[in-house]
């Protein structure tokens, strides 16, 4: 017991005090509960200075210390059905007799926060620090948009004083545009949304926190007196009077079973949330009952927090490997002891570029701990130090090409390390590896196998010989036959048509991804009128900029580019767009959010005929969502559009709506 807390202690310190956590929060919480469960056999045993006793977390002195009205406690962990079933019959022997209703709420992994108002308005926010003393950050939480400054008059405006309780997080695709910002900067991305939103809201300047997206939902009313709220229910609905935001997923509950549905629910909808969460916190409705179970110095007895599966894990770097991407940039990528993470057996991870190498200070031989983000990309969260080999060496990064042995060099002020021989086979082999993907030109059979045949064979040197390849010519690769090299035919003949946003992404020009090939498509409609264009027009499209700019610019100054153009103008590529409606629109100015499988049109078409059509396409159902398109298998988006009111339309509705 002794061993556990002094290892529980070390990890407390490093994840609240340090911020770099050097074990999973599953195994984390492995270690508590095991200490959890010998103090229940051993209670004479128990010291008033367990990290079972008290709340862990140390604030800093950066901003000056804020005592809370009430303490902001932790929260006992399930993660097994039977775990909450444990959880029950303990209220029930607290509670004889009593039967309870409850709420789940999405956990999420944001940074929690206090809230006061003094007859509805807002004078002061403070971090959770170590549950009794945080420290106030007022100035930078009054940025965030989503954080009333006045209440709406109600019950909650009305109160003397009034404290609740929130979760600041940043949404993941806003995360996703601040590190790619970042990272065209130069300058150092975040590990995690966390992270994000953590080092946002503690900047000793307001104004730096204001220029980061943060967003906000409140999830309790810790103190509001004589308000005559029976439920937490009540609470939540009050909390959305008064203006503020709450969680449009939190769901009430009969009994223990629909809390385990909804849990089930939730954990399959996680990746389609738009934020990160890592449980559901499940909470006995009533506020009386709430009051007669009280709580521990610990966490509340009334409430518990049913985790995910962990999506975090420890492994050792085995190898580093460096290898060339479509556009020359040299990526590392770590070769890792296989590890299984979120029913997923992780082996490599990318490092990203040499910058991120050294930030981390990531060597072969080190163990590092393992993440999922969005539950989908691994990548290494950290170096655990503590297990660091003594002869371990720091990496140094190659300064020629690993493919084709030519020259390597960094540009100045950019990330990446690039093969500087433009006829790098690796480069045009990755390079084709875009073309024919499905965000691309979406060729379908012209997987890795048949690139490297074709480009090793001479048959393809540029991305318009595609164009002009021959059954005959294609069944006689390896594992090829007459049918096979037909369909591959006829997919690369399909992919003619697939429209001028498409291409310049397929292009791989540097800089122009999917969302930057739309905007240009949407503003130039030709391939050659975006050719013809100066830096100083193509920087005036919102979204695009300078840099972006000049690697357009470059592109189509360089000759060879020039000709491929030609050559796929002259294969029958369709190198316009769509021409756009004049006027207003059904679309123009609302939100829509696509689910599920849509019988004709995939995801993308959805997505570039909405915008087209002067719509936005959101990631998530909000009050402020206009439609939710659905298809087949549509998830919890749905039933938030049923819950909201919002309207829900089929690929029929969509597409009559625009023809409209």
């Amino acid at each position: 017991m002794m061993e556990l807390r002094e290892q529980i202690r070390h990890h407390d310190y490093l994840y609240y005090v340090e911020s770099r956590p050097e074990v999973s929060d599953a195994e984390y919480d492995a270690l508590m509960r095991e200490l959890r469960n010998l103090e229940a056999q051993f209670p004479d045993l128990v010291t008033e200075d367990s990290p079972t006793q008290r709340i862990a977390g140390t604030p800093t002195d950066l901003f000056k210390p804020v005592e809370h009205n009430v303490a902001m406690l932790s929260l006992d962990n399930a993660t097994t059905p039977d775990d909450l079933r444990e959880f029950e019959t303990r209220l029930g022997r607290a509670v004889p007799g009593a039967t309870f209703q409850y709420v789940g709420e999405p956990k999420i992994d944001g940074l929690g926060v206090a809230l006061v108002y003094e007859r509805g308005r807002f004078v002061r926010g403070a971090t959770r620090g170590d549950g009794r003393i945080g420290e106030d950050i007022t100035a930078n939480l009054r940025t965030i948009r989503s954080i009333p400054t006045v209440l709406k008059p109600g019950p909650l405006a009305s109160a003397e004083l009034l404290e609740v309780r929130g979760e600041v997080f940043m949404p993941r695709e806003e995360f996703a545009k601040l590190n790619r910002t970042l990272e065209e900067a130069g300058t150092p991305t975040f590990a995690n949304p966390r992270n994000a939103a953590a080092g946002a809201v503690r900047q000793k300047d307001p104004a730096v926190t204001a220029r980061r997206p943060l967003d906000m939902f409140l999830y309790h009313v810790s103190r509001a007196d004589a308000l005559g709220f029976a439920s937490h229910w009540d609470t939540l609905e009050a909390l959305r009077a008064a203006g503020f935001k709450t969680n449009p997923r939190a769901e009430r509950c009969a009994n223990l079973d629909a809390v385990l549905a909804a849990c089930e629910r939730l954990e399959r909808d996680r990746d389609s949330l738009g934020y990160d969460a890592d449980g559901v916190v499940v909470k006995v409705d009533s506020l009386e009952q709430q009051r007669r179970l009280g709580s521990t110095t610990h966490h509340p007895r009334w409430a518990i927090a049913f985790k995910f599966a962990a999506r975090q894990a420890t492994t050792m770097i085995e190898a580093i490997e460096v290898n060339v991407g479509k556009t020359g940039a040299l990526t590392p990528t770590a070769k890792l002891t296989p590890v299984e993470l979120a029913g997923v057996t992780i082996r490599n991870v990318s490092l990203h570029n040499e910058d991120e190498i050294r930030r981390k200070d990531i060597r072969v031989g080190d163990t590092v701990l393992v993440e999922r983000a969005g539950d989908v990309i691994p990548y290494v969260v950290q170096v655990v130090l503590a297990k660091r080999p003594a002869e371990s060496q720091a990496f140094r990064f190659p300064s020629t090409c690993p493919a084709c042995g030519g020259r390597a060099e960094r540009p100045e002020g950019e990330a990446y390390w690039r093969c500087t021989n433009s006829a790098c086979p690796a480069q045009f082999k990755e390079r084709l590896n875009h073309f024919g993907s499905r965000r691309a030109m979406d060729i379908e059979h012209l997987g890795d196998s048949t690139i490297e045949q074709l480009v090793d064979s001479g048959e393809v040197k540029d991305f318009a010989d595609l164009y002009h390849l021959a059954v005959e010519k294609v069944s006689e690769l390896d594992r090829f036959a007459d049918k096979s090299a037909e369909n591959l035919i006829r997919a690369i003949a399909g992919s003619r048509d697939r429209g001028l946003a498409r291409l310049l992404n397929a292009l791989g020009i540097r800089l122009v991804g999917e969302r930057v090939a739309q905007l240009l498509a949407t503003r130039f409609g030709s391939l050659d009128v975006i050719a013809g264009k100066s830096e100083a027009e193509l920087a005036e499209v919102h979204g695009i900029g300078d840099e972006i700019a000049r690697a357009i610019v470059a592109f189509f100054q360089d000759p060879a580019n020039t000709e491929l153009m030609k050559k796929l103008k002259a294969a029958g590529v369709v190198t316009t767009a769509p021409t756009a409606p004049v006027g207003p629109t059904p679309l123009a100015g609302k939100t829509i959010v696509v689910t599920g499988v849509l019988p004709t049109l995939s995801r993308e078409a959805a997505r570039e005929l909405i915008e087209r059509y002067g719509g936005r396409v959101a990631t998530s159902v909000s009050k402020k969502t206009d439609y939710v398109v659905v298809g087949d298998a549509p998830g919890g988006k749905a039933d938030d559009a049923r819950r909201l009111g919002v309207t829900m339309l089929d690929e029929a509705g969509l597409l009559a709506l625009v023809r409209s």
